[in-house]
């Protein structure tokens, strides 16, 4: 059977664990060679190995993207060895301490805004010329329901993703008639994930779905035509 894509270059931060790692790994089975980030590099190797035990290809990119020359630093590295990129998932993200709004710790906002927001700009600028050079590009943000329907304690974390969304569907809306690069917004729902512990940490895991769902789904939109600015969550 034919892999929906094969020989094209995928790219998926966060790569290290939950829903980044099994991306990573079901657009490795679908052919594509996966380029994995995240600060972990032991996640990364082990996620790495299950694509090349299961036959697939990727490469690993140990960094932080809220250091300030790691995303060009990476985006030279792959520009020197690919020519486009096909798909980019925009998984990484921080979720901080939940808070009330006036006890948010201004340092820790700082830090969440910084890889929420700014390293999402940063990689879309420093990937823009090798996703309009793709046949059929896709970036597809990872997102959370905070993001547009506010809860109380999830100030600083939904401001972050409010202003991730705005970004993507605005770069969406500017390459949309220039190009046949296609963004969408993803908001996985309830996954089992270890930022999901780490909110409800007396919700039983078994409860919710796992990441391979999410990644399932990620890869669809990977392969699916779709209108610009597509929005969607997963059950």
């Amino acid at each position: 059977m034919d892999k929906l894509l094969q020989d094209k270059l995928a790219l998926v931060t966060g790569a290290s664990r939950g829903i980044g790692a099994a991306t990573a790994i079901a657009l490795a089975e679908q052919g594509a060679h996966v380029v994995l980030t995240a600060r972990t590099a032991s996640g990364l190797e082990e996620v790495e190995q299950r694509i090349f035990d299961a036959g697939g290809s990727a490469t690993i990119a140990p960094l932080d993207l809220a250091q300030s020359d790691s995303i060009a630093r990476l985006a030279t590295a792959i520009g020197e060895r690919w020519q486009a990129l096909d798909v980019m998932v925009l998984n990484a993200g921080m979720l901080g301490s939940l808070a009330a709004v006036p006890a948010i710790d201004a340092k820790e906002l700082a830090q969440v805004l910084t890889l929420n927001v700014s390293a999402q700009v940063a990689l879309i600028q420093a990937f823009d010329p090798m996703l309009r050079r793709s046949t059929g590009g896709r970036v597809i943000g990872v997102t959370s329901s905070v993001g547009r329907a506010p809860r109380a304690y999830w100030g600083a974390y939904g401001a972050s993703k409010a202003a991730f969304e705005t970004l993507l569907e605005a770069y969406g809306d500017e390459t949309a008639e220039v190009s046949k690069l296609r963004v969408a917004v993803l908001d996985p729902g309830a996954t089992r994930t270890r930022m999901r512990a780490r909110a409800y940490p007396g919700e039983d895991p078994a409860s919710v779905k796992p990441p391979e769902t999410v990644a399932a789904r990620i890869v669809a939109l990977a392969v699916e035509g779709f209108p610009a600015n597509h929005r969607e969550r997963v059950g």
